[in-house]
């Protein structure tokens, strides 16, 4: 990725100003209206609903997606989901590779310093 390449350093490289402006009007338009405009996810986003998919999760630190590596995380927006219970549709027709980590460093602004320590762990380990 461009501005999660890895670096030198022992913690999470500093987010990169330009990819985060390019990402956020990405999210708004591509995101937004499921996972919120503040990455706050859907109300009940952990209870399954009548048809036994799950909410939109967040992205900011109460949810998940801070759980993954950077290459999952890309995967995953450029090809949907591939949990049975998830309606994340499959974005890589609409947004290229570089739009994809663009809209990534916007959702890393929302993580504390713990949950990108913890993210950038796991993208490191997987590279």
């Amino acid at each position: 990725m461009t501005g999660s390449s890895l670096s030198s350093g022992t913690g999470p490289p500093p987010l990169d100003a330009g990819l985060i402006a390019a990402g956020q009007p990405l999210y708004d338009v591509h995101c937004a209206s499921c996972h919120g405009i503040d990455g706050t996810g859907a109300e009940g986003w952990k209870t399954p609903n009548a048809d036994g998919t799950y909410p939109p999760p967040p992205h900011d630190s109460t949810g998940h997606t801070w759980h993954h590596s950077d290459r999952q995380l890309v995967g995953l927006i450029a090809n949907g989901s591939d949990f049975a219970q998830s309606r994340m549709p499959a974005f890589g027709d609409r947004l290229s590779t570089g739009e994809i980590e663009a809209i990534l460093e916007y959702i890393k602004t929302w993580w504390g310093p713990e949950e990108r320590a913890a993210q950038w762990e796991i993208t490191q380990q997987e590279a």
